[in-house]
């Protein structure tokens, strides 16, 4: 099964806020440089969409109503959905705060008891948080993950057997996971514009499309997927980033964002008990360029103060190269995930650094992300 909640932040704020429902809400940002995070059905119906810039938005929906995002909020609510989904299985994978695959092959037999549990999977997210779930129910993830779009909100649908080939080979071609825009119109210079298309597409066709993943493509057209679920998904980075809504020209406000950010990137390692061996930035010009520069930390760390500094050498190697030059985004990852940190002979002299993480991490814990913050990040 494919579970997908519908409009997940959105609706929470519907929900916590009954003046917003019915209304065409947007949750994000709505300045020049503002992004859609999430969208209400209702501003849908205007052509809306996540990750469209909140301008666009704006012009399609003048009257839509934004709201600042509130992630730990959706997060806590996250939490209990996915308490729902371990009192049933065990074996479920987690794709983002609002969606999972969860497996049953063990379980469930017959259609009409895949039917059931989907039903009472939906009625018991419901109890639990007022929120509407769709469900998508299939042989395998592909085919489940595609069911659960089909019937959106609150839906529920079922493929197996002969009903898998007969909805596939209807569907756009954009339908199937991993096909983008850019693939999208290729394969329509070439004729091909359904599932169905990629289905019964010669060999060689597609090899000029995807190279040596054509098979793959071509299998998973027909609806075929041997991925198991996974209930554990290893990290392999772990970043954070912004757009600014004015570009930044200054290299002192850059370090401070910077700083920022290297801030919340240590902060979730320590939440998962990670530390980095590479730290990355990530620069974006105003010119939409985008650049990353990287060095490895020895030993490996999830320390706000190592990872900050590293970030701003970095920076400032990169401004070297380019002076006067207009930022637009700015992000700070670390890479080389380690679940145990490597000895440091001089751990003592990081003491302080390590304590005062602990703190700020404990008053976060207690009183929200933006509770407390480091002298550092003042602008």
């Amino acid at each position: 099964m494919h579970v997908d909640m519908d409009a997940f932040y959105a609706s929470i704020e519907q929900r916590d806020n009954p003046d917003l429902r019915g209304k065409p809400v947007i949750v994000g940002s709505s300045g020049e440089r503002g992004v859609v995070a999430a969208a209400s059905y209702e501003v849908r119906e205007f052509g809306v969409r996540s990750a469209m810039p909140s301008r666009e938005a704006v012009r399609r929906c003048p009257d839509a109503i934004f709201i600042r995002p509130r992630i730990d909020h959706y997060r806590q609510v996250s939490r209990v959905i996915f308490d729902v989904f371990r009192q049933l299985t065990p074996v479920v994978e987690g794709l983002s705060l609002d969606e999972a695959f969860l497996d049953f092959s063990d379980e469930v037999g017959i259609a009409q008891c895949a039917q059931a549990r989907a039903l009472d999977i939906k009625q018991r997210i419901l109890t639990a948080t007022g929120l509407n779930a769709s469900v998508g129910v299939g042989p395998n993830k592909l085919v489940a993950k595609i069911a659960s779009d089909i019937n959106k909100p609150d839906g529920l649908c079922m493929l197996f057997g002969t009903q898998i080939e007969e909805t596939l080979d209807t569907m756009p071609a954009r339908k199937l996971p991993g096909i983008g825009r850019k693939t999208e119109q290729r394969l329509h210079s070439m004729g091909i514009s359904t599932i169905g298309d990629l289905r019964t597409a010669p060999d060689a066709a597609l090899s000029a499309v995807f190279g040596r993943y054509a098979m793959r493509v071509k299998q998973r057209a027909a609806g075929i997927d041997e991925r198991p679920v996974t209930p554990h998904r290893a990290d392999k980075s772990i970043s954070s980033e912004t757009t600014f809504n004015v570009d930044l020209v200054s290299l002192k406000k850059m370090k401070i964002e910077l700083t920022a950010l290297a801030d919340q990137t240590a902060a979730r390692a320590r939440k998962k008990e990670l530390h980095g061996a590479v730290v990355i930035v990530k620069i974006r010009t105003a010119d939409f360029r985008t650049q990353t520069r990287q060095m490895p930390l020895q030993p490996a760390s999830n320390s706000t103060a190592t990872i900050g500094q590293r970030a701003r050498e970095l920076l400032d190697d990169w401004y070297l190269e380019h002076p006067d030059s207009a930022v637009r985004l700015l992000g700070v990852g670390i890479a080389g995930l380690v679940r145990e940190k490597q000895l440091d002979l001089f751990a003592a002299e990081h003491d302080s650094e390590k304590n005062v993480d602990q703190v700020l991490d404990t008053i976060r814990k207690k009183y929200g992300t933006d509770s407390v913050k480091r002298g550092s990040r003042l602008r």
